[in-house]
């Protein structure tokens, strides 16, 4: 082993096997969803093996490139990218996620008591036997790295190649087009390179100065208060509510409740929380949120959150969990509990007309279900404990799952108490930002490439509407979304603008 170490090798051979090693070691997701998406002929075939030999060629060509002009530098680089390839590997093969833009800002939005939930020994064993085995044998091993001449040729042959793969799927341009965004996500290291950079450049667009929205008019003085609960992966069909079997709602079905079913615009944290504080859907432009916006023309507002991932936030009382951890040192800051602590006092002191409060929460954000509510809402046993939810027991899975669901209703309900004893007519509502796969079609989690792809399961959402005081009367509508919110809470507060849709809001 020694004497290997010590010759040197050719770097045409040393980039082919670590691109053979990245093509063998972390394209298997890659190649099984491609197979997945062509039909088994000769086209298929020729389309599978392209994507096979694309990735080889690329890999090597950046590989020599790498090595040839950054020596030391170069092995440092790809030391990293093989240690990111095998902790993307697992989570692609845990949560069968895929790793797009959305799922790379979902990655940089957590926090660190939410990454804490991911850690187990498994991933350490991809990242040692994967990662870290393969980097000692890079810096080991001895490079005779040739002459300009060689560069040119191995470089100019991997164009080649990549030319002629390109020409020969001249006819599969409308497959590639469909199929791009999965399969370009599971192309590492390029997919997470690559969707880290448009994360960022997304932050960028969305974090640069608001478009302001028209003028409100606040058109009477009855004093109101809204809150508005936004849920964190909360799937509808786990809500007895809704007719699931199991009574996970025992609180709420006593506090009469109007429901409608729900359907969210977009499966990430980020995108979806945007959406539900939108007046429409507006894509890459940053108009002014409902919050900032109701604050600027004369609503008071209040903004606790347990989460993270929301658009840039202009409001003067705002606290997120550290905050609301030093303001009530007493309470437990491991649950959501803590958002309703000195709620009551915050909304009777409140000296606005009209008042808007948004709960952030993270009741049921996985994958360690079982950490997020209290021992007394343990209802279901046993419950599953690993991180690892592909190797979990499914009812193990819904039962941890189904108490977050059961802890949701009792802080609901807690609210609606909170609200009934305060002197102003009140109203609650509650969306969740999107829905959980538990399991189904070996799905997990949430997160998928775009709402077109994802499945029922992270679409469909509970939408909870409870009224004191003066309740208006509701619509009757078939389906609500995230955009029904912004118009629905200026409706109830008594607000109208040129941007006010009538269409949207669920008050007659």
């Amino acid at each position: 082993m020694e004497r290997i170490k010590n010759i040197p090798i050719k770097l045409t051979l040393f980039a082919f096997i670590l691109s053979l090693y990245t093509l063998i070691a972390f394209h298997k997701p890659l190649l099984d969803l491609v197979l997945e998406c062509v039909e088994r002929d000769l086209n298929g075939w020729i389309i599978v093996g392209s994507i096979a030999l694309l990735t080889l060629v690329v890999n090597f060509m950046v590989y020599y490139l790498l090595l040839y002009l950054c020596r030391l530098v170069g092995k440092i680089v790809i030391a990293l990218t093989l240690i990111a390839n095998a902790t993307a590997l697992y989570f692609v093969n845990t949560y069968e996620v895929l790793l797009t833009r959305d799922m790379m800002g979902n990655l940089f939005n957590t926090n660190v008591s939410e990454a804490s939930g991911f850690l187990s020994f498994t991933p350490i064993i991809y990242v040692v036997l994967l990662g870290i085995l393969p980097c000692i044998y890079l810096f080991k091993r001895k490079v005779e790295y040739g002459s300009l001449k060689r560069l040119f040729a191995n470089v100019g042959v991997s164009i080649v190649a990549i030319a002629i793969i390109g020409v020969a799927n001249m006819g599969n341009i409308l497959w590639i087009d469909h199929n791009a965004p999965r399969v370009g996500s599971l192309f590492m290291p390029w997919s997470y390179i690559a969707n880290t950079v448009r994360h960022f450049h997304h932050q960028a667009m969305i974090n640069r100065e608001e478009i302001p929205l028209p003028d409100a008019e606040i058109i009477d003085e009855e004093p109101k208060v809204c809150v508005l609960v936004i849920g964190e992966s909360a799937r509808r069909a786990n809500f007895s509510l809704y007719g699931y079997e199991r009574d996970t709602n025992p609180l709420l079905r006593g506090d009469s409740v109007k429901i409608y079913n729900a359907v969210a615009s977009a499966t990430s944290t980020t995108m979806a929380v945007k959406a539900i504080l939108d007046h429409k859907p507006t894509g890459n432009k940053l108009y002014e949120i409902l919050p900032n916006y109701l604050e600027r023309n004369g609503v008071e507002v209040i903004w606790r959150s347990t989460n993270w991932g929301e658009p840039p936030l202009h409001v003067a009382n705002r606290s997120n969990l550290a905050a609301l951890r030093e303001r009530y040192p007493d309470a437990d800051a491991r649950y959501d509990g803590i958002l309703l602590e000195g709620l009551k006092e915050e909304i009777e002191s409140a000296t606005a007309d009209k008042l808007l409060v948004v709960l952030h929460t993270s009741t049921s954000h996985g994958p360690t279900y079982n950490k997020k509510y209290p021992e007394a809402f343990e209802r279901y046993v046993p419950v599953c404990t690993t991180v690892e939810m592909s190797k979990a027991d499914h009812k193990e899975l819904i039962n941890a799952y189904d108490n977050t669901i059961l802890y949701t209703d009792y802080l609901l309900h807690s609210i609606i108490e909170i609200l009934g004893s305060v002197e102003r007519n009140s109203a609650m509502i509650y969306i969740s930002d999107h829905g959980e796969s538990l399991g189904e079609g070996n799905i997990y989690m949430h997160g998928m490439v775009s709402a077109s792809m994802a499945p029922r399961e992270q679409l469909d959402i509970p939408f909870i509407v409870w009224q004191n005081g003066d309740n208006r009367e509701v619509k009757e509508l078939e389906e609500v979304g995230h955009y029904h919110v912004f118009h629905s809470v200026m409706d109830y507060l008594d607000i109208r603008s040129d941007i006010y849709d009538e269409e949207k809001s669920i008050f007659n």
